[in-house]
């Protein structure tokens, strides 16, 4: 029996995968790697089963590529059972930044509950296994440079670039 499912989709950047339990999104990003998207989820990529279906999840991020920004957020998500305390609170003070506004480090690790752990919050981003609905690409360093993202800096440009259009 497969422990998550695989659903894709294109997006304007490319291909965008889902693995998920139910309803319930444990990765995601801008890749069609099922290997890759089960490492962020500590999962055995061997146990994934890939669909061919539809997913609420993909509905939701083509409405967003359609310009509903909102749409990202009734999507529940599930934080790695052995992730620190802290970057669980990253995770979670990171859906807080509204779409069209960005955060810095600093910023972050302050809403976060400790205003010091600015590496911490960046390793947080680092290690986000469910890019876009856990918008780690909204978090950008003090100088306002954009800092680094999994999926590349185009991609991380394009969807502030989309946010901002569509804010």
């Amino acid at each position: 029996m497969a422990d998550l499912t695989a659903h894709r989709c294109a997006t304007p950047l490319g291909p965008f995968t889902v693995l998920a339990r139910g309803d319930v999104v444990h990765a995601s990003g801008f890749t069609d790697s099922v290997e890759q998207l089960a490492r962020l989820a500590d999962s055995d990529p061997g146990s994934v089963a890939v669909s061919a279906d539809d997913h609420g999840a993909l509905a939701a991020v083509r409405k967003y590529f359609e310009g509903e920004l909102a749409a990202l957020d009734v999507v529940e998500t599930r934080e790695r059972p052995a992730a620190a305390p802290f970057r669980t609170a990253a995770r979670q003070a990171l859906r807080r930044i509204p779409a069209g506004a960005t955060a810095t480090y600093t910023e972050l690790a302050a809403s976060a509950g400790n205003p010091r752990a600015v590496r911490a919050a960046g390793s947080a981003c680092a290690t986000n296994p469910t890019a876009l609905f856990v918008p780690c690409h909204r978090v950008v360093r003090a100088n306002g440079s954009l800092g680094g993202f999994l999926y590349g800096l185009d991609v991380k440009r394009a969807l502030l670039d989309h946010e901002a259009k569509h804010a």
